[in-house]
């Protein structure tokens, strides 16, 4: 038996875009699985809208993993999501992300360079922490989160939505791990 068919036994959900596509190579398959720095582009109008509104939420995002959460409905530039969404977002100095929370996943920034100002608010609490280069800070579902550039350059963060633990890996069987048992 595979480990993809063990894997399905174990979540059946994880078979649409996960699975090998029938008479595809594991090169062809591999190949649509990638997404390459230089095949990106920033989408300075994925969050317009909030821009046109006022101009210190102007910021970019450049998606790997599905569309993430800023409404893009396709990307077929992408690696198709199923778990969670990956994409790098470039926020302007003096810029910032909007108060705003998701009810369904948790949100990631990894800060790979620059200052940031993260508030978090619930129930009526009010969380502040600065962020610097290599920081990450994790969101709970249904709590607001802003992000606010207080820098002096760009800010570049990695952002992931994404579901719960996934399951534990497993080894091939011909793997000294394979035997152990946690």
């Amino acid at each position: 038996m595979s480990d993809l068919s063990e894997q399905q036994k174990i979540n059946p959900a994880a078979t649409s875009t996960l699975a090998q596509p029938e008479g595809s190579s594991l090169a062809e398959w591999m190949n649509t699985r990638i997404a390459r720095y230089e095949t990106r582009k920033y989408d300075w109008d994925a969050l317009k809208f909030q821009a046109d509104f006022d101009p210190k939420y102007r910021r970019a995002q450049m998606r790997y993993v599905g569309t993430g959460g800023t409404g893009v409905a396709a990307d077929v530039n992408t690696v198709p999501a199923e778990h969670f969404t990956f994409s790098t977002m470039v926020i302007p100095a003096g810029h910032e992300g909007p108060p705003h929370l998701h009810t369904d996943v948790e949100e990631v920034f990894f800060l790979i360079r620059g200052k940031l100002k993260v508030v978090i608010e619930k129930d009526g609490e009010r969380f502040e922490t600065i962020m610097t280069d290599r920081d990450l800070i994790s969101v709970p579902p249904g709590v607001y989160r802003e992000e606010i550039n207080i820098g002096d350059e760009d800010a570049l963060m990695c952002v992931m939505l994404g579901a719960k633990k996934p399951v534990t890996p497993t080894y091939p069987a011909d793997h000294p791990l394979a035997k152990i048992k946690r």
